[in-house]
């Protein structure tokens, strides 16, 4: 990189840094971490511990913004002061190799905290509750269920989320008919909401003695957590309730309580499942949490179509109406089809590496609201 061409880097770097400072408050922010240390010092703190996990959270959600702002700002004056040495001593092409680096590197950590930032809307700092449903095609679409869900296992334990499998329903020869997990941790919904839709594999498919090349269709549906406190109605005698035996990875406790709970929701016709604890009562409490994010999911589902009644625009909902193909034959691509990223190693993405993807579609959401 030419000296000129790190100037100008910098320069632009530097705008960017200082109109992300402008629009984040920082003085707010410390006087809002100073009003929670206060309460975390209550020696009632802990009376609650679902209110005080919720503290935690947010101090460390302001400690993270504004520790991440300072580091920026310390690095970039340390490329500023090189740039200022340069100046005085003279061009040495090692310390000018070590800037263009060091203005790259930040520009790229302005991007991802640009894209932290970008999740302002309702619950995207909430957990995420993250369903697999193969289409049609039997033994080959829930094998493709099965590799979705080690894909975002492996994203999730590269981001730093917890993972928790709630309901998993395994497939009679391979693969899974479904699985519900709980994505734990800050901002998770925020970003796996870019993987709601339609997922299509096309392969030489592993169970087809010809070698034959198959299509699979995996839905992926992404919902919020929901916190008791948001108001969602659900009264008890619009539930039925059963309970049954678990089934599927677990552990010992699988197979000898009745401690798997299936809630239905009358009105709607809504079922939920959960059968990760030994606890009937645990299950029956992580059912209603999932059943709470279905009803909320509908309630936005009806608040859209009424928009689009308004607008007069009609979307079609399908399995032809993928999000993402991914083509392991006969090349290697991955290729989302609202933004149009692509990303040649299949392998990688099924790895875990899917942020390209999430990005991209944050970046073009935010493009449409503005």
């Amino acid at each position: 990189m030419e000296m000129s061409e790190i100037k100008q880097q910098l320069a632009t770097t530097a705008k960017r840094l200082a109109d992300i400072r402008g629009s984040l408050d920082l003085d707010q922010k410390k006087a809002r971490l100073s009003e929670l240390e206060e309460q975390m010092a209550s020696p009632t703190f802990w009376d609650n511990q679902e209110e005080a996990q919720k503290v935690i959270d947010e101090m460390k959600h302001l400690k993270d913004q504004i520790e991440v702002m300072a580091g920026l700002e310390e690095k970039l004056e340390e490329c500023q002061l090189m740039m200022e040495l340069m100046s005085e001593e003279g061009e040495d092409a090692g310390l000018q190799e070590e800037l263009a680096k060091g203005v790259r590197s930040l520009s790229k950590e302005i991007d991802a905290f640009e894209l932290a930032l970008m999740l302002s809307e309702p619950y995207d700092r909430n957990s995420a509750i993250l369903e697999l449903h193969p289409g049609a095609g039997g033994t080959e679409s829930q094998d493709w269920a099965e590799m979705l869900l080690r894909m975002y296992t492996r994203w999730a334990e590269r981001n730093g989320y917890k993972v928790e499998t709630l309901d998993y329903l395994p497939g009679e020869e391979a693969g899974v008919k479904s699985v519900t997990l709980l994505i734990k941790g800050v901002n998770a919904y925020g970003y796996l909401k870019a993987e709601k839709g339609v997922h299509r594999l096309v392969r030489i498919s592993p169970f087809d003695a010809s070698g034959r090349r198959h299509t699979s269709f995996v839905s992926c549906n992404v919902m919020p957590e929901i916190d008791n406190d948001v108001e969602i109605e659900v009264r008890a005698d619009e539930l039925k309730v059963d309970t049954y035996r678990s089934s599927g990875a677990g552990g010992q406790h699988v197979n000898t309580t009745d401690s798997a709970v299936r809630i239905t929701h009358l009105p709607t016709g809504v079922v939920v499942t959960c059968q990760s604890e030994r606890s009937q009562i645990k299950n029956r409490e992580k059912a209603m949490k999932i059943l709470k994010a279905r009803l909320y999911e509908r309630k936005l589902e009806e608040q859209q179509k009424e928009l689009q009644a308004l607008k007069g625009e009609q979307t079609e909902i399908g399995w032809g109406n993928q999000i993402r193909s991914y083509v392991f034959h006969p090349y290697s691509l991955v290729k989302d089809h609202r933004t149009q990223t692509e990303v040649g190693n299949v392998q990688a993405v099924m790895d875990g590496e899917i942020n390209p993807f999430i990005e991209a579609y944050l970046r073009m959401m935010m493009n449409k609201k503005s």
